[in-house]
């Protein structure tokens, strides 16, 4: 008696196998291509459209205070994205904070 199996990519139940680990079919997460595709043409459709260097002067500080408070806003930023995650956020009312070293 001889045993005929079906070729593995056949077997039932395994292509949905081999797409859960692949991440085929999701619409998030790693390697979303399609969410990539849509973010480049967003991308390039508004650089070849819109005035980008008028959109820099207008996004910049109006005065030295805004010009602080924006370089405050980035330090505090990434200094968040550095740490663990597991620190409580700076007390705005603390003059010892890091929000308010310097004020």
């Amino acid at each position: 008696m001889s045993l005929v199996t079906k070729p593995r990519e056949e077997q039932p139940g395994n292509r949905k196998q081999q797409e859960a680990a692949s991440g085929a079919g999701q619409q998030y997460g790693e390697g979303n291509y399609a969410a990539t595709r849509q973010y480049n043409e967003g991308l390039k459709e508004h650089v070849e459209n819109h005035d980008i260097e008028r959109e820099a002067r207008d996004a910049a500080p109006k005065s030295e205070a805004e010009a602080r408070e924006m370089e405050d806003a980035e330090r505090i930023g990434r200094s968040r994205a550095r740490s663990s995650g597991t620190e409580e956020p700076d007390d705005p009312n603390d003059p010892e904070s890091e929000r308010n070293v310097g004020k």
